[in-house]
């Protein structure tokens, strides 16, 4: 037979198969409505209904096998002790073959088991078909002390040959590790659709606790509008099948009156519940009470998933209060210019008595306020903690209000969830502060260093804080701050926030000062003793007077400076220029130095000495100060380059690459323009080196 054709072709059958399953709805069959289990039970599924919902991950598993919640059934618990998890899956008939995957769904939604791959903690997908089990294996898997491996993928064909050509996977996985305080989820997948004869789970072999050491108990009890029925709140959730529908786990006492029903919302939807409503055959008067668990219809009393009962016996006591009007009890803190007001109510009121118009209140106080709306924020049933109350604008001044309550445009006031109806008068009163603003004024007093700057604001409207900002010069809280900015020219920013304590506002400005003082000039560095001297003032500010001094024994008071002659000398002389500027308030001075030079003829040695001695050592071209666009090059004898340059400063020292050169005569080009003039030399000539 053509094994592998075979298996192919169940492959693709069962992968139709898996598309075509419809989606589970039955309690226990999705991640959200797992059954909740206990270590101290032995779980028996009499059936397993067809369906799927969705693919899933599992790790280390890249088979082509897909993976799925076929068929599952779930199962949720919290750890109560670290350790090891250990479980039995048995079906009642072993034949079958059931998956099982276990997921830490701790602070999570269940239904990330399809979405987050990293939930999965261990798992085991080892095929047992009909095939397997003629070689001797059975339907139970599960986790053991023995195993190896954490998770176990799929029975793979292709992996072994022989006859049948499966590959012999585990199908028990290593025992894994939980975490006290976390909560798993177990999923069990029956992997065909068909002979649905159901299985066991039982938890043992492990070293953690998910059995709960906490005892149910009545928390609270509280009487609803006429004191026919009782909210139950239990310390735990309990199971709800151990509730008993005709009330019997409870009695009343003193027992004015027999509990006739208990039913739980949550039961609709899942297995447990924390809550019940109790009915009793008829209205209490006011007084104390107490609730009484007892042994129910159903022998029990109430039974959480570890069959921890809530002792009989057991008693909550409450207080029927006599059914008085619900006042407005509260007002949500009122802020700045208010549009709107909410009222807070310890009973909850009908929405349906609320005028939409706002007509069932009325404001007064310091101003007229009128009212355009009201609305609650309503629940599914219709009622409401709070009613907004809509001005037609909002109060921006300070003063002291009351909402009134009042019988609006449908004939009543409003009416609370038990039906009592709110007398009209006086409901709770509010106080307003006024609008405030944080517009500033500042005056500046000029200075050579610092610009000190007096903000001023006015205060008013029970203004009490103020926060300024003044970028790089840092912050104020007081409300007339003087503040000494460097004088630079320039922009700053300055905020101001101001509060009532309710009212706030933010004002900026930029402040631009442009008084800063700053004395410049420009002039030659080298002077030739043939030219005058000239100076250009380049000072900033608003200068009102310059004094100049040119070093030569000649000043001036004048923003030109006159052109200024300096007396030639036998060598360079040094001159300090000094400029002083005003601009009536600061001094500024700046100075530039200048050295004339004893003559700027161009002129190329006809011999130098490079020896070191500090006298005729290089050759150059001398006192070049007005050549520009220089270009100085030397030849040998032979016409080969031995130096270059276009800096006059930069000089030949006789040598190429560090080679001295033979004493001989050398040639010379010089060529420039003059920078007075710009007339264009070009000059040649010999030179004898000498050593």
């Amino acid at each position: 037979m053509n094994y592998k054709l075979l298996l192919i072709t169940l492959a693709s059958l069962l992968v139709n198969s898996l598309k075509s399953q419809t989606a589970c709805t039955n309690l226990g069959q999705t991640p959200s409505t797992a059954f909740p289990v206990c270590g101290t039970k032995l779980f028996n599924q009499t059936t397993v209904p067809p369906c799927r919902n969705n693919n899933l991950v599992v790790p280390g598993c890249n088979d082509n096998a897909q993976y799925g919640d076929l068929n599952p059934y779930y199962y949720k618990f919290t750890c109560y002790q670290s350790g090891t998890l250990g479980f039995l899956i048995t079906p009642n008939d072993l034949n079958d073959d059931y998956d099982w995957q276990l997921f830490d769904i701790s602070g999570r939604n269940p239904n990330d088991i399809f979405t987050v791959n990293t939930l999965a903690i261990s798992g085991n997908w080892s095929g047992n078909s009909s095939l397997e089990s003629s070689r001797g294996f059975t339907g139970q898997t599960g986790t053991k002390a023995s195993a190896t491996d954490v998770f176990v993928c799929s029975s793979n064909p292709q992996e072994l040959g022989g006859n049948p050509p499966f590959y012999d996977k585990p199908t028990f996985s290593k025992l894994p590790q939980i975490t006290m305080g976390h909560t798993y989820i177990l999923m069990v997948s029956h992997y065909t659709s068909t002979n649905q004869s159901g299985y066991t789970l039982e938890f043992n072999g492990g070293t953690a606790s998910i059995t709960d050491p906490l005892i149910p108990s009545l928390k609270s009890a509280v009487p609803q509008c006429d004191s026919k029925q009782i909210v139950v709140r239990l310390g735990k959730k309990i199971r709800c099948n151990t509730v008993a529908a005709d009330g019997s786990d409870f009695s009343l006492s003193p027992a004015i009156a027999n509990v006739t029903g208990a039913i739980s919302l949550a039961c609709s939807t899942g297995f447990d519940t924390d809550s019940l409503l109790v009915t009793l055959d008829k209205t209490i008067p006011a007084g104390n009470y107490f609730l009484v668990a007892k042994n129910g219809s159903d022998g029990n009393t109430l039974v959480d998933f570890c069959d921890n009962s809530v002792p009989a016996g057991q008693q909550i006591g409450f207080t029927v209060n006599p059914l008085l009007p619900t006042l407005v009890d509260s007002i949500v803190p009122v802020g700045c210019a208010p549009g709107k007001l909410t009222l807070v109510f310890k009973k909850n009121i009908r929405c349906s008595s609320i005028a939409a118009d706002g007509s069932d209140f009325l404001i007064t106080g310091t101003t007229p306020v009128t009212i355009t709306g009201a609305a609650g924020n309503c629940n599914a049933n219709g009622t409401t903690s709070t009613i907004d109350i809509t001005l037609s604008q909002p109060i921006s001044t300070a003063g002291n209000f009351i909402v009134n309550v009042k019988n609006g445009i449908d004939g009543n006031t409003i009416i609370d969830e038990c039906g009592i109806v709110t007398p009209p008068g006086p409901g709770v009163s509010f106080s307003t502060k006024d609008t405030v603003n944080a517009d500033f004024t500042y005056t500046i007093s000029l200075g050579c260093v610092y610009n000190t700057i007096q903000f001023s604001h006015p205060g008013g409207n029970g203004i009490n804080s103020w926060q300024w900002n003044f970028e790089s010069n840092g912050t104020s809280n007081i409300q007339n701050p003087q503040v000494n900015f460097l004088n630079i020219n320039g922009s700053k920013k300055v905020d101001l926030t101001v509060s009532n304590g309710v009212c706030s506002d933010t004002s900026s400005q930029t402040i631009t000062t442009n008084n800063q003082l700053t004395a410049n000039f420009t002039g030659p560095d080298i002077l030739c003793p043939e030219d005058l001297a000239i100076f250009k003032d380049t000072s900033t500010g608003n200068i009102i007077a310059w004094y100049w001094d040119f070093g030569n024994g000649t000043t001036a008071n004048t923003k030109v400076a006159p052109p200024q002659p300096y007396p030639p000398s036998n060598s360079p002389k040094n001159y300090t220029i000094r400029l002083i500027v005003n601009d009536g308030i600061c001094f500024d001075t700046a100075y530039h130095d200048m050295t004339v030079v004893k003559s700027c003829y161009i002129a190329v040695p006809t011999a130098f000495t490079p020896n070191g001695d500090g006298l005729n050592d290089y050759l150059y071209p001398l006192n070049a100060y007005k050549a520009d666009n220089l270009e100085f090059k030397v030849f040998n004898r032979y016409g080969q380059k031995v130096f270059e340059t276009t800096n006059w400063l930069i000089k030949w020292d006789g040598t190429i690459n560090g080679t001295p050169q033979p004493t001989g005569t050398y040639a010379w080009y010089l060529k420039y323009k003059n920078r007075d003039t710009g007339k264009e030399f070009l000059l040649k000539g010999t030179t004898v080196l000498i050593r």
